[in-house]
């Protein structure tokens, strides 16, 4: 097996690039074997959940893989998995595998994991190159290989839920803030947290965008930390989206007018909560709920009922919360994954999902650099 060592100084860490001549560790078990390269702040949860998918006899986990062998072993013994010398190891001893590391180091492990037929879910920004994501999906295809990226909102019930009740958007609005972070700070806020936004809104309008203005400053950071961008579609809607991570406060919503040929409405979801409401023209002869249902289910834990909030012309604004089953969307997407890795099918956000966000991100971040001081 040949290999070749790069360096990245900016993270002090070796990567071990993997020419696959030799034949893989063979798995006796039907069950597919995944392995997670990296345990920082996001890979400590693929490593728990992994866990726990093992202890449901969804997954058989063969282990983690981190430079720093101390945090690897840390969370390895946290939540008793096996410990990787090297991504080789973990590569020859899995089937699958989390690409849970810094970005700069996203295209080299993809590119050799899928080359040597191993199927990949590389946690997003993808890569921090367009021409490095084209590059992974044209291996992963000519490998037969499954590459998913991890957008992980697309799995958040909230995403669901509002699919169904708003299929033809005509105003979007979102907002994701938080504190400044301990990870992702090699990048700017629109590929680190903006981007989800991005994926979201381009897998829910579905049209071509024909316009984006974007604005953005650095305050803790040399990239921008607050950026907001407005999007105009084919279709005519349009979405605006706004992101911080120098907040006090955490939010991750998003708001939706949707009319067309469907009754108008607008929801407000909080994909945090899993929860919002829903304002529309309340139907012939709808009355708000009395006061015993509203109090029974407050007492009951269901939350408010039903209330008209307007009224004009002989018409009534009724607002109702969203029912939404609540379930962690790591756990949903990591169960995708492996799901799409033992069909072989194409997962929720392939990486030809994963590119159209990530151009789009980059569009931003160039009009951000290039806007006039």
């Amino acid at each position: 097996m040949g290999r070749t060592f790069r360096f990245y100084p900016t993270f002090c860490v070796f990567i071990l690039v993997i020419h696959w001549q030799t034949a893989p560790v063979a798995n006796p078990d039907p069950k597919i074997r995944v392995a997670v390269l990296g345990t920082g702040s996001l890979g400590q949860h693929h490593t728990r959940i992994y866990s726990e998918l093992e202890k449901a006899g969804q997954v058989r986990f063969a282990g983690v893989y981190d430079a720093d062998s101390d945090a690897a072993k840390k969370i390895a013994v946290k939540h008793g998995a096996k410990v990787f010398g090297s991504i080789a190891e973990a590569a020859a001893n899995s089937d699958a595998l989390n690409i849970v590391t810094p970005t700069i180091t996203h295209f080299e492990i993809a590119k050799d994991l899928l080359t040597g037929g191993k199927h990949v879910l590389v946690e997003k920004p993808m890569t921090d190159e367009s021409a490095q994501a084209a590059e992974l999906i044209e291996i992963a295809q000519r490998n037969n290989c499954v590459l998913q990226v991890g957008h992980v909102e697309r799995f958040n019930p909230v995403f669901a839920y509002l699919q169904s009740a708003a299929p033809e958007p005509r105003f979007i609005e979102c907002h994701r803030l938080s504190p400044y972070p301990a990870r992702s700070t090699d990048i700017g806020v629109v590929l680190d947290l903006m981007i989800h936004d991005l994926d979201v809104v381009l897998a829910f309008v579905k049209s071509a965008v024909t316009s984006a203005d974007a604005v953005g400053i650095p305050v803790l950071s040399k990239s921008e930390d607050i950026a907001n961008a407005r999007l105009r579609f084919a279709n005519g809607c349009v979405a605006n989206l706004t992101a911080s991570r120098v907040s006090a406060e955490r939010m991750r919503k998003i708001r939706v007018f949707s009319g067309g040929r469907t009754t108008p409405s607008y929801i407000s979801l909080d994909y945090r909560a899993q929860e919002g409401f829903i304002y529309r023209i309340a139907r012939d002869g709808e009355q708000e709920s009395s006061l015993v249902k509203k109090v029974l289910a407050a007492k009951l834990g269901v939350g408010k009922d039903s209330a008209i909030v307007s009224e004009f012309a002989g018409k009534k604004i009724v607002r109702e919360p969203v029912p939404i089953a609540k379930d962690e969307p790591l756990k949903l997407e990591l169960q995708h994954f492996v799901e799409c890795v033992r069909e072989r099918q194409t997962p929720m956000v392939s990486g030809e999902s994963a590119k159209r966000a990530l151009d789009l991100a980059f569009e931003i971040t160039r009009q951000i650099q290039n806007q006039k001081v």
